[in-house]
């Protein structure tokens, strides 16, 4: 009894001496954040973003609920154009009158889009919208269900007013990944990201233990970046034209003037939920790394037998083709990533930074938009922000920095999050754009600080190889409150069916948010069981 009685006292101080840390921590950043506020008040007058950004620079909403605003584009004119997507991700509500592609201009110099106008197709003519956006040769190109069209742009309209041309159709679409975002680079090449339609090359999608399909088929026609040409109308999709091979979902694209081409990659999930004989319930938040990757021409980078772990610093065979966390294998004759970031942060979108309006810091790397994550219980979700990481020559240089955050609002998570970064563009005055698909808002982020910017003061992005500790657990308040009796009076509500007993109510709930088991629910379901788009 007196050991007992003794462990008891040293957990608890163990726990207080926790939340005292944090306490002093999270004090410490709100002074911090007391005198960045006051110093952006003076500097940005007119900043209504709510985001927290480095000393030097302001953000503005220029437009708000414009649909669901996925990837962008700007024009040499400053006209921003924003392809918004609908269907299932989005609980099939209703879209926006008009077409599924916006474009947005301000003219009254107040830093707001004034002009908006809508194009392309509609629900009423068999639209769904996309991701994919670009522009070559004056004219706009976008994704449209199965297809890649292009809209020529009339002199003196910021909009087409003729008929649309279909550059490349029957792209598949469906599966857990139907989007098609691209990139075109100067001689007119049109690179395709063709995402796959499962997680892992399952036999039975996202089922515990069940194996991988070996070959796997998939690969004939997703699972990479397809090449056609953007000056040519009515190709077809085919194997044929596969660029590269091996790569999950790769929304982001940047292209340096060397002509070295840059994608994203969006990890795998459910390592600990499908295969718990070889993985950790921590695991499950912390692998795999988010990639970026130096794209080449046959470059192959291993999925679905391979997945990057940032705590070995290399691809890892995957459990479905004989993994076991630890086993090399094939994996290494595949190409690995140039920069690692955490797990499960959602890359949407990624820009080259070509323009001198911001210090010299930036120029020639690339910002990323991190749409933010679902699979990190039990730990806090996270992304949900932009971030920015150099580049010198054909590698990575440094680590990432935060350079956006603040746009989920109070909660980061699917459910719950007010606005989520999903597309980047660079204007030709040198401001960046971000877009929101939750809500459909866009921010103009520029840059007011003159010579003094100190890039020793950005923020790093957290290693990708951070294992959230018990701190992090305490700092989190819980969903029932953080009064002193809040979860024996969340317990004593939950309903008790015939057959079962209170422990065991207590015990589901508990698996539910991620607390034990490495469940997780809560993450495509939603904190209160109220569905999201990954879940009922």
């Amino acid at each position: 009894m007196q050991t007992t009685f003794l462990y008891a006292l040293v957990a608890l101080a163990t726990t207080c001496v926790g939340v005292s840390l944090v306490r002093a921590q999270k004090m410490r950043a709100e002074k911090r954040s007391d005198a960045g506020a006051t110093s952006r008040s003076q500097t940005c007058p007119d900043d209504d973003s709510g985001l927290k950004l480095p000393a030097g620079f302001c953000a503005t909403v220029f437009a708000d609920g414009i649909g669901h605003a996925r990837q962008m584009v700007v024009g040499s004119n400053g006209v921003l154009y924003i392809n918004t997507w609908s269907g299932r991700y989005y609980g099939n509500d209703t879209p926006h009158a008009g077409g599924f592609l916006v474009a947005l201009q301000g003219k009254n110099g107040s830093g707001k889009a004034n002009v908006i106008e809508r194009f392309g197709e509609t629900v009423q003519s068999g639209g769904h919208g996309g991701t994919g956006i670009g522009m070559y040769k004056g004219s706009i190109y976008a994704e449209i269900n199965d297809r890649i069209v292009r809209y020529s742009l009339p002199t003196g309209s910021i909009v087409p007013n003729g008929s649309v041309e279909t550059i490349v159709s029957g792209l598949p679409l469906g599966g857990d990944h139907p989007m098609h975002p691209f990139i075109i680079d100067a001689e007119g090449k049109l690179y395709v990201d063709v995402a796959t339609a499962t997680n892992s090359c399952q036999v039975k999608n996202r089922t515990p233990a069940s194996p991988g399909l070996n070959p796997c088929t998939e690969l004939e026609t997703r699972g990479g970046i397809w090449l056609y040409d953007a000056n040519k109308t009515n190709q077809i999709f085919s194997p044929a034209e596969r660029y590269a091979t091996g790569i999950r979902n790769a929304e982001g694209f940047a292209i340096d003037p060397s002509g070295r081409l840059f994608v994203t990659q969006h990890g795998r999930d459910q390592l600990h939920a499908n295969w718990p004989d070889f993985y950790a319930p921590d695991q499950e938040a912390t692998l795999p790394s988010e990639e970026l990757l130096l794209l080449k021409a046959k470059g192959d980078y291993g999925w679905p037998e391979c997945y990057h772990d940032p705590f070995v610093q290399n691809l890892v065979l995957a459990p479905e083709y004989g993994g076991d966390g630890k086993t090399t294998g094939v994996c290494a004759t595949k190409t690995a990533p140039i920069a690692a970031f955490p797990a499960h942060w959602a890359p949407n979108a990624m820009v080259r930074y070509d323009q001198k309006e911001f210090p010299a810091h930036y120029r020639g790397g690339v910002f990323i938009a991190f749409h933010g994550s679902w699979d990190r219980a039990p730990y806090a979700q996270g992304g949900y922000d932009v971030v920015f990481q150099a580049l010198n020559g054909d590698h990575a240089f440094g680590r990432c920095e935060i350079f956006a955050d603040g746009f989920a609002g109070a909660a980061k998570s699917p459910a719950e999050a007010e606005h989520r970064p999903s597309g980047l563009a660079v204007g030709p005055d040198g401001s960046l754009y971000v877009s929101d698909d939750v809500r459909g808002r866009i921010y103009r982020i520029d840059y007011r600080g003159g010579a003094d910017f100190n890039a020793a003061n950005v923020t790093p992005c957290p290693s990708a190889t951070a294992r959230p500790g018990d701190p992090v657990r305490e700092a989190a308040k819980p969903p029932e409150g953080t009064h002193p009796d809040a979860g024996a009076a969340a317990s004593n509500s939950l309903l008790v069916p015939e057959g079962a007993t209170k422990e065991l109510v207590v015990l589901g709930e508990r698996i539910y948010r991620g607390e034990v088991g490495g469940a997780g629910c809560t993450g495509c379901h939603g904190k209160n069981g109220q569905g999201t788009p990954l879940g009922a």
